[in-house]
């Protein structure tokens, strides 16, 4: 599940990665490149939430092989686009594909691991996303440098083939073939009318919007205003994600060993949350910072506690629902990131377009504030214990 959330990132980064290069070379503006992000978003928000019905229903062995299979196809087909439809049409492919990614990890993590560990089992399996966001750039540089952009795109199929024959091995196990988690009786499940569900997805989508701003602006604001140039970019943007991947691991360690999910307690979950939404407002700062080493250290900061958010909020839904539905659980809350996503890359796009890189950072900054006070308002109350 690390491989798989390692290889959809370097799938969907290629093209945030290359984009200076890919926009010159296509005549796409900005915005367009929104649009385009939009449609893989939007098609992610749908697959994330089918996928986990899916994965919850018939289980992760197939249900995993026909995921990849079909992302793979789809990440190839970007080395045929040309222009804005066909990248949109490629790009909206391979989100609905990706979109079995997490709920196939948080499913994987309910099935394999006890209740104590799954904090930390969530940050290995949704940490190699982050790690992908890391070595794309290392990894996807020289190879477009060599072969051009399509060939980037060659690469990425090649590397999800791998992974179907790996697979192939390893979901012969015993635990991976099982179609049902092991229930944890007395757990509700997840209904649209609960306002818990809805906090979750809250936190979720609004606390991680920056990690959507920083993998697919970056690049761009790195080009221009900064005026590096592609070689340069690819040199320096592992290190925005590594906070990312910090994160997961730091917020997952954090998670078990105070026992946000095993006690559930609401107070605990407020003061992180709290905590979290202090530590994304120095974003906001982004556009004036004129240094590419203290750029570098904001987004970095910015991806660490955007990981923050994503970790407390899945512990926060594992904490309140049965693991029966780990996959639906999961489904939402990727799913809501990206329709969220989807609302906002074109807004991004336009604010780059216009040079006002003030308020587009402003505004990334802002989300996770909105994020942390709907939680507050939907889980207002006592400071109950969630699981007895």
């Amino acid at each position: 599940m690390t491989l798989v959330s390692l290889i959809s990132y370097i799938d969907r980064n290629t093209l945030a990665l290359l984009a200076p290069t890919i926009l010159k070379d296509t005549h796409l503006s900005a915005e367009q490149y929104g649009w385009i992000i939009s449609a893989f978003s939007v098609a992610y928000m749908i697959g994330n939430p089918v996928w986990g019905r899916v994965l919850d229903r018939v289980g992760i062995a197939g249900g995993m092989a026909a995921a990849v299979g079909f992302w793979t196809l789809a990440s190839v087909s970007h080395a045929f686009a040309a222009g804005f439809w066909s990248f949109t049409i490629a790009r909206a492919a391979l989100g609905f594909g990706e979109g079995a990614t997490f709920p196939g990890g948080l499913r994987t993590v309910v099935q394999t691991l006890d209740a104590r560990l799954r904090s930390r089992g969530i940050a290995v399996a949704y940490g190699g996303g982050s790690l992908g966001a890391v070595i794309t750039p290392i990894i996807v540089t020289p190879i477009a440098l060599r072969w051009g952009w399509r060939g980037a795109f060659w690469f990425t199929g090649f590397v999800g083939a791998l992974w179907l024959g790996w697979w192939s091995v390893v979901s012969g196990r015993e635990d991976i073939r099982r179609r049902k988690a092991i229930s944890d009786t007395g757990l509700a499940h997840p209904s649209l009318l609960d306002s818990k569900l809805w906090s979750f997805m809250a936190s979720y989508a609004l606390g991680g919007l920056p990690l959507a701003f920083v993998l697919y602006n970056a690049a761009l604001y790195l080009g221009s205003p900064m005026g590096l140039s592609q070689a340069d970019i690819g040199k320096l943007l592992w290190i925005p994600p590594l906070g990312w991947e910090v994160g997961y691991f730091f917020w997952g360690w954090q998670a078990d060993r105070h026992g946000l999910r095993a006690e559930g307690s609401m107070r605990a979950f407020r003061r992180v949350y709290f905590l979290l939404m202090l530590l994304s407002l120095p974003l906001a700062l982004g556009a004036y910072v004129k240094s590419v080493a203290a750029l570098m250290g904001l987004l970095f900061l910015a991806m660490f506690i955007a990981g923050g958010f994503v970790i407390i909020s899945v512990a926060y839904a594992t904490s309140a629902y049965s693991s029966d539905h780990a996959g639906f659980l999961a489904g939402l809350g990727a799913g809501s990131w990206s329709a969220l996503v989807a609302l906002t890359m074109p807004w991004f796009g336009r604010l780059f377009d216009m040079h006002a890189y003030p308020a587009a950072f402003a505004m990334a900054a802002a989300f996770p504030v909105l994020g942390w006070a709907l939680w507050r308002v939907l889980t207002r109350g006592p400071a109950a214990i969630l699981v007895k």
